[in-house]
């Protein structure tokens, strides 16, 4: 039989199984060589908390959702073009994602009675005649890994079992045309480097023979090509926003001069910011893992009363465990980063999912009147831009910022156009005062930043702590006027940053119109795709997004007023909404989302659509 080849714009393809199935690097692999391929490409890795969740359960499917395309996309998707379902809870969790007449591609070796049972499945779905509106392809995917393997000596069943992920990768691959070299060598290094090289020619092995399989069996009657993306010259590379935040933190270090200084305490899903940075030693950057969140925050407070650019990260509890000593870098004025990788909670939550519901504790989460600079990353690439000009407000106004990404995009990747170094702003850092006449809160006139007087300075010698601090001279002081000028000051010189935002760009109508949606964080790829969508229908609808959330743009109560209706939506219970209503007295309306997962560009569509 010929093969007919067909080709498309856009795939999504979720690899689905059990959490030890290797779906995460088997997405990993297909997003990669995608990138190399030269396709726009969005993911949403999504798997459970736990390290093993009980094997064939609902609770415990991994899964790596892939979006690649021939054209300019924002989004994972919103639905399935392809789903491989390693056993019966990874088709019962992800049946409904799947598109009408969508391929599944099923593991038939694991639906056995057990794991029916353990998916809630009374009959096979192979056998029973539900999946008739998708194309199905029964594959026995178990044993034809063995059977690829025959050759390969001194192999138990388990580490035969476990190559099983790149057989199926091999078929997908057959199955889009993708070239297989960049996986094998990825495979090549990765087992070389931990010295098991056995598991090289394992999974080579494996990945070859799904390919091989998929074309001698003639198991597909048509297959697909998605064409490379046009995207503007230059050296590209896969980037989660995990690590362009690191990579954003070390362009900022280098282009200031001072030495990277990142403490934190491992947390899902932030702690790859420190591994990242882990291994840039020969940068000069230090990394210090401590024993909580609580002395993370502690030791990078004090590199940069040292004199570093110091920077701690964490997720939902842990930044409230660090909300003290935040309150303390207010008091004392010293700059420094906390990034904030957002994940479902209250409490330990949902470590694993996604949600932007610290934005309350970003802004008003710590005792005292401590007003900070708050930044949001919008994408996995738009990390690196925010860590940078984090880093660059946090040295120029003397100031903690925090930094908020979250789960979806800082361990959901796209292609990341890489900078050049010297090309990026210098980030000025104040000079060091001169002992005559030096005063610890003399402050600068433009940003009411105090002097950055680095210990062991002969002259420079002035009291820090928590206590209240006299205006200019730095003593301890309970002075009413005195605390309430510093009160002000410490407001004045966070609300200033608002000067150096550009104007907000409305993307539609920026004189106005019926609809505006207002957004911030990682909802940008679905407003944008739910907005554009709807222009294209001839609706009135136009976009913003917010880059700071505190201070908000000065310009942002003009925009608000051109426009009949305001919809924000947030994956949590309307926290930015709350605070633009109490600001500008605008009955904005709410889309709230709280789930674990990202919106889809649907979901917005739909509720644009309802107030048009």
């Amino acid at each position: 039989m010929t093969q007919r080849l067909e080709v498309v714009n856009e795939v999504t393809i979720r690899f689905a199984g059990d959490s030890g199935d290797g779906m995460q690097i088997t997405g990993d692999q297909f997003t990669n060589t995608s990138a190399l391929v030269g396709n726009d490409l969005s993911t949403l890795p999504d798997f459970p908390a736990e390290i093993r969740a009980p094997a064939g359960t609902l609770a415990g499917v991994s899964s790596f959702q892939v979006h690649f395309s021939s054209f300019d996309i924002h989004t994972p998707g919103d639905s399935l073009d392809v789903l491989v379902a390693m056993n019966p809870a990874a088709l019962k969790v992800n049946l409904g994602f799947v598109k009408p007449n969508g391929i599944i591609i099923a593991n038939t070796a694991q639906f056995v009675s057990k794991n029916l049972r353990l998916a809630g499945y009374a009959e096979d779905p192979l056998q029973d005649g539900s999946l008739a509106s998708y194309q199905v392809f029964p594959v026995n995917i178990t044993e034809l890994t063995a059977h690829a393997l025959a050759d390969i000596p001194d192999l138990t069943a388990r580490e035969i079992e476990r190559c099983k992920n790149f057989f199926a990768l091999g078929i997908v691959f057959w199955l889009f045309h993708r070239p297989m070299e960049h996986t094998i060598r990825w495979i090549e290094d990765y087992f070389t480097k931990r010295r098991r090289p056995k598991y090289v020619a394992a999974n080579v092995s494996a990945l070859k023979g799904g390919a091989a399989f998929a074309e001698a069996t003639e198991l597909f009657a048509t297959t697909y090509e998605v064409r490379p993306a046009p995207l503007q010259a230059g050296l590209y590379r896969n980037l989660t926003g995990n690590t362009g935040l690191a990579l954003g933190l070390l362009a900022a270090a280098t282009r200031s001069g001072l030495q990277l200084f990142y403490a934190g305490y491992p947390i899902t899903p932030a702690s790859a910011i420190l591994h990242d940075l882990s291994g840039y030693k020969r940068f000069g950057v230090r990394t210090f893992q401590a024993e909580d969140e609580i002395a993370a925050a502690g030791a990078a407070l004090g590199a940069a009363y040292g004199g570093a650019l110091a920077v701690t990260g964490t997720s939902g509890p842990g930044i409230a465990l660090k909300q003290e000593t935040i309150s303390l870098a207010v008091s004392v004025e010293l700059p420094m980063v906390i990034c904030n990788v957002q994940r479902g909670g209250p409490s330990t939550g949902l470590p694993t999912k996604t949600e932007q519901s610290d934005l309350f504790q970003a802004i008003v989460g710590r005792h005292g009147e401590a007003p900070l600079p708050v930044i949001a990353a919008s994408r996995p690439s738009d990390c690196f831009d925010a860590a940078f000009e984090a880093c660059r407000v946090a040295i120029k106004y003397m100031t903690p910022v925090i930094l908020l990404s979250d789960g979806y995009i800082g361990q959901g990747s796209e292609p990341w156009r890489i900078p050049s170094v010297p090309d990026l702003p210098k980030i000025d850092v104040p000079e060091r005062p001169a002992a005559e006449g030096f005063a610890p809160y003399l402050r600068d006139p433009d940003t009411y930043a105090r002097p950055w007087a680095v210990p062991g300075s002969p002259g420079l010698e002035h009291r820090v702590g928590g206590l209240e601090k006299s205006d200019v001279n730095g003593h301890v002081s309970y002075a009413p006027d005195n605390h309430e000028t510093m009160t002000l000051n410490r407001s004045k010189k966070v609300a200033l940053v608002a000067r150096e935002m550009p104007p907000l760009e409305v993307h539609g109508d920026p004189d106005g119109g019926k609809l505006l949606v207002l957004g911030w964080g990682s909802t940008y790829g679905a407003i944008r795709t739910a907005v554009e969508r709807c222009r294209e229908a001839g609706q009135s609808v136009s976009r913003a997004h917010l880059r700071w959330l505190n201070p908000l743009p000065e310009d942002l109560g003009d925009t608000l007023a051109k426009f009949e209706r305001v919809l924000i939506p947030e994956l949590n219970l309307g926290q930015l909404l709350t605070f633009v209503r109490a600001k500008y007295l605008i009955p904005a309306i709410g889309l709230h989302k709280v789930q674990g997962v990202p919106f889809t560009a649907s979901e917005i569509q739909s509720a644009i659509e309802e107030l048009l």
